[in-house]
């Protein structure tokens, strides 16, 4: 969590290389086709082998004895029927779908993926037993950058590495983490396939750490099985592998919003101070976050009480309410830890929904915040036991989210038995399940509200609970923000899409370094969740800042808001695709090898191009704008051409950021918080460029609110098409409704960039309209009305 902790947790199972090992070899023995998978026979056990589309299969060792475990906390997709096609040889059984092929070669025995006459992957050894671990196996080819394993810092390739997958917080990091608080057992390749194994206990992923082009996923117990999953390109890949393991749901819209946040608030009246001082210096607010000091005065100790301490907060019921009728949320932390010391403890004790020993009793323990036990939330009662606890905050209080802490779990020993194994086997699905619980408590109880889950770790799939994960107790330090685009896009291709940090840093600091501060918000504004916090010590909200540094902050947080309409598109991409918000440039470029591992510039949905400043006193940066495509300067209105790097002066009010020629960039004008935002009045941007044909944009709207509104029909997506030509622009705007929306007349200020000379004309239908254009910064503005049940066409006379 906060202060760097002594662990005294030691793994019993320690994953090496034994000597005393089993390969599972043999001749081939057969087959059987069981209509949804085949079933493969080898000497000491059989694989079974399960198509779940023509880009995705699943394949399983049973060895001799042991049965097929049919769970996974990670697949939600179910298997396709009667698509399996058979064909075999003397020396090749080959699975065949529309898409990938598997191959059993039988002697030597081993199965390699072929996707369109693509090769994949292939095992090597296949299953291999030592004294203490099971390991699968994998060549791989040696020039391919591997990716994936939850989120480090140790490059964004990253092979060469044995990586533990064992979820554990790393206090104040910087420039290195190889362990942290989120280890997925996934890899993806720079030749567009993932494969994911799907098993819960610790382990390792060994990607070629022996320099031997073996890929391996070694683990103490479980499932032997894995997912391949092939792409066309990589949004198809990211695409593919959400389809097997659950889709992120919309967020509610507020959560795009600015947070008040640190560790933490003490008392009802600090709180109220907060947000009147946000109120008062006309800094846009959306969200206020309550640390520890809620059910407790000190750090420790109270750990487990979960109610409001009322000699700090005598009224909170009331202030959230008042909170509320400001348009501002109210969200609490929780950890899944009961203290000894604690209101709760006799009660969790009592009714059996702690963790326990081989006896069963609760286990206790000690750790930084005094003698606990864990919830376990496999046991029915201590799910039914935790959710009844939410359930009553937003009931009866009005809590509109939720801040799961320390949920790794932090300190977890071994021999701690759950109701459905031992802490090592569910360690790295805990902080998963326990976002499941409040997900599903919300669709049972709360079915109109869209859940805010802030979580600290999880597993693959957790996006589909709409975990909003954040990269830690990172070090308030230019080498923390210089670590954290390589978390987020990394974050981002396995699924999380709003992987994000503490803006400013959360860990030390002696005293406010102002240009880091600034710096990192200038980066929150291209990031998914904007939300500063720290350790108080140093203030991480604006209105504590000096009077320079607040109004840079004040400038980030309104260009925040004012680009709502984009940000809240981009996230119903993501919904619908599973295409991150923030994402490498080799999904842009994906033959341009220099990208493959670089991430110090992303894009920023499909339009923008960004390169936070990481370092002190930058007076200019050089920036690899990728080819196909000709980019403006967001602030200055500068071309760039693609292709090649470019020397760019930085500025004290931004960071440097770049759109797309031919993108359409909807925004609104600052607003103080999301209650007001509203489509009824959109500034349309496109950038213009005549190297741009033609080119397509939208702006998707619904209330903000109703969980899956796309899919009830409760929703509007406004489409924008350009065509050019050496003598007219033209740009229509039509709309698309659900069958659950009423249609809104609009006010429309379109903003066409890069007009060199006056306009000719400028007609709307049939009507010639007035229009301004501004020579120096060469821009035309065209005010309409639009009732978005209709076509509406512009066409500009060059």
């Amino acid at each position: 969590m906060y202060i760097k902790l002594l662990y005294s947790l030691l793994l019993t199972a320690v994953i090496t290389t034994a000597s005393c090992q089993k390969k599972y070899e043999g001749p081939y023995q057969g087959y059987k086709n069981e209509g949804t998978h085949i079933e493969v026979f080898k000497t000491d056990g059989k694989y079974r082998i399960t198509p779940y589309s023509d880009k995705i299969i699943e394949t399983s060792f049973i060895p001799k004895g042991e049965v097929f475990d049919p769970e996974s906390h990670a697949v939600t997709l179910i298997p396709i029927k009667n698509e399996i096609k058979i064909f075999e040889n003397d020396s090749v059984l080959t699975m065949q779908t529309n898409g990938i092929e598997v191959h059993i070669h039988k002697d030597p025995f081993q199965i390699s993926y072929i996707y369109k006459g693509r090769n994949l992957i292939s095992e090597k050894d296949g299953y291999v037993k030592t004294d203490s671990i099971e390991i699968l196996d994998f060549n791989l080819d040696k020039d391919e950058v591997i990716y994936g394993a939850g989120a480090r810092v140790v490059g964004m390739n990253r092979r060469g590495k044995r990586l533990q997958l064992y979820n554990r917080a790393h206090y104040g990091y910087e420039t290195h983490a190889e362990l942290m608080n989120y280890t997925m057992p996934l890899v993806l390749s720079s030749k567009i396939y993932a494969v994911h194994f799907d098993n819960a206990p610790i382990g390792f992923l060994d990607i070629d750490s022996k320099r031997d082009n073996t890929l391996a996923y070694e683990t103490i117990s479980g499932r032997k099985t894995y997912q391949v999953i092939a792409g066309e390109n990589w949004k198809d890949l990211i695409h593919q592998y959400t389809n097997l393991t659950g889709k992120q749901p919309l967020p509610p819209r507020w959560a795009f919003g600015n947070f008040a946040s640190r560790f933490g608030y003490h008392s009802e009246k600090e709180t109220k101070q907060v947000v009147a001082k946000f109120k008062k210096d006309s800094i846009p607010l959306d969200a206020v976050i309550l640390d520890i000091y809620w059910f407790g005065k000190d750090i420790k100790g109270g750990m487990g009480n979960l109610e409001f301490l009322k000699d700090s907060f005598p009224d909170p019921k009331k202030m959230i309410n008042d909170f509320k009728n400001q348009g501002i949320k109210t969200i609490l932390i929780t950890e899944p830890f009961v203290l000894t010391t604690s209101k709760k403890w006799e009660e969790a004790a009592e009714k059996g929904i702690l963790g326990k020993d081989s006896l069963g009793n609760p286990y206790t323990y000690d750790f930084y915040f005094g003698n606990t036990g864990i919830i376990d939330i496999y046991n029915p009662k201590g799910k039914d036991w935790f959710w009844d606890i939410y359930q009553n905050y937003i009931k009866e209080y009005g809590v509109a989210g939720w801040w799961g802490d320390l949920g790794e779990p932090e300190v977890h020993p071994s021999d701690l038995l759950h109701a459905t194994g031992s802490a090592d086997e569910v360690h790295n699905i805990y902080g998963h399940d326990w976002a499941g619980l409040i997900h599903k408590g919300y669709q049972k109880h709360f079915a109109d509200q869209r859940p805010f889950i802030l979580m600290r770790a999880g597993y693959s799939g957790s996006q589909r609970y709409g975990i909003i994960p954040w990269s830690g107790d990172v070090s308030r330090s230019w080498g923390g923000l210089q670590s954290q685009t390589e978390i987020a896009l990394q974050m981002g291709m396995q699924g999380l899409g709003y992987m994000h940090s503490d803006l400013g840093g959360f860990a030390g600091g002696e005293t406010l370094d102002a240009e880091l501060y600034t710096r990192w918000l200038q980066y929150g504004v291209f990031q998914p969740i904007f939300r500063p916090h720290a350790q108080e010590h140093i203030a991480p909200e604006p209105v504590f800042q000096d009077a320079k540094t607040k109004a840079l902050a004040k400038k980030s947080i309104q260009l925040r808001y004012s680009m709502l309409p984009y940000n809240y598109t981009i996230a119903f991409d993501n919904n619908q695709t599973g295409i991150p918000l923030m994402r490498p440039l080799f999904f842009e470029n994906s033959n341009t090898k220099e990208f493959d591992e670089m991430s110090f510039v992303y894009m920023w949905g499909d339009n923008f191009l960004v390169s936070p400043i990481v370092n002190p006193k930058v007076a200019s940066v050089d920036i690899p704008f990728p080819k196909g495509a000709n980019w403006y300067d967001f602030f200055t209105e500068k071309k760039f051409k693609g292709g090649a790097y470019t020397t760019i002066t930085t500025a004290e009010d931004h960071i440097p950021v770049f759109v797309k020629a031919g993108s359409f960039i909807p925004m609104v004008a600052p607003i103080q918080n999301t209650e007001q935002y509203s489509t009824k009045e959109v500034i349309l941007h496109y950038y213009q460029d005549q190297d741009v044909k033609s080119s397509f944009g939208k702006l998707y709207e619904d209330d903000g609110k109703t969980p899956n509104a796309y899919e009830k029909g409760k929703y509007e997506i406004l489409n924008f098409k350009s065509n050019t030509t050496n003598e007219k622009l033209s740009i229509s705007l039509t709309a698309t409704q659900g069958m659950d929306y009423v249609v809104t007349d609009r006010k429309i200020n379109l903003i066409i960039h890069n007009i060199d000379v006056a306009p000719k004309s400028v007609t709307v239908g049939k009507e010639l309209v007035s229009f301004n254009w501004k020579e120096t910064d060469k821009l035309l503005e065209i005010s309409l009305d639009w009732n978005s049940a209709e076509i509406k066409n512009i066409d500009v006379l060059l």
